[in-house]
């Protein structure tokens, strides 16, 4: 969006930051030290729910990318009981929701990235994203059987993911900007598709430069699965909208779950 001028366009001067293990996305909005961040919406959700007053102002996801993948081609539904490694960064949400309501008894293991702790055996199955680990369990030739494979959009838990947040104060009185780089996200996103090997090429170009740990196979993968997960499922278009009926179910799901205190509604997450 930046490379190709659309934020410039719509008269903005944007900033991309990158978070550190340090200095997390959030501890850095909550600080003042960035006005907008990516997050989830269960996240989201989360800190509404605890008095900390976000906003979304651009919806990426439109669908869950969340998987969870099993070792020696065992269904996931016959593993009460086992280790499963879940991400210690953004709270494996959809894992713990189905652990709760499937009574399947897991005994978590949390990593901050990588996938060599499931590779080594240390646990019996691991939550994976959809356009990142499942596309590095691939290449370092992990066999994965259909069967082994539990897609949470596929069992009634389709929930969306990623999109841009800022504080409630920061958006009331920011509205105009927070219009506007919406509007430049989405025209960039909908460049990006229809030019996916120009696309590319801009990716690749910030890989080299900050010799990024992957490659231009890994990128390509996790390019096409995003552009398919912004799909909306019923419209069969990229919407880039919150949807009312996902926040209500994200919220219902995790209220029964025991992981927020009180309904937070879309009216709060989208600051009407």
């Amino acid at each position: 969006m930046k490379e190709k001028g659309f934020y410039k366009q719509a008269g903005l001067d944007i900033v991309i930051q990158h978070p550190s293990l340090t200095s997390s996305a959030f501890h850095r909005l909550q600080t003042a030290q960035t006005n907008a961040i990516m997050m989830s919406m269960m996240s989201a959700i989360d800190f509404i729910s605890q008095g900390i007053p976000l906003v979304n102002i651009f919806q990426d996801s439109m669908n869950s990318s969340n998987i969870l993948v099993t070792r020696w081609d065992v269904d996931p539904m016959k593993l009460k009981g086992k280790k499963v490694a879940i991400f210690n960064s953004d709270p494996s949400y959809m894992a713990m929701i189905m652990n709760h309501r499937e009574k399947m008894n897991f005994e978590w293991v949390r990593f901050t990235s990588n996938i060599n702790l499931f590779l080594s055996g240390a646990v019996d199955a691991m939550m994976a994203l959809s356009y990142n680990e499942y596309h590095q369990l691939q290449q370092a030739g992990f066999k994965m059987a259909e069967q082994s494979i539990y897609r949470f959009s596929e069992h009634g838990y389709n929930i969306q993911e990623n999109g841009v947040y800022v504080m409630r104060d920061y958006y009331l009185s920011h509205r105009d900007e927070c219009r506007r780089f919406a509007e430049a996200t989405r025209k960039g996103w909908e460049w990006a598709a229809a030019h996916p090997e120009e696309a590319m090429e801009i990716v690749m170009k910030y890989v080299h430069r900050y010799n990024s740990p992957t490659n231009s196979v890994i990128q390509k993968l996790m390019f096409q699965e995003t552009l398919r997960l912004q799909i909306d499922r019923d419209s069969k278009r990229r919407e880039f909208r919150v949807r009312p009926d996902m926040v209500e179910k994200a919220s219902q799901m995790m209220l029964e779950s025991g992981m927020i205190k009180r309904r937070v509604t879309y009216k709060e997450l989208t600051g009407q």
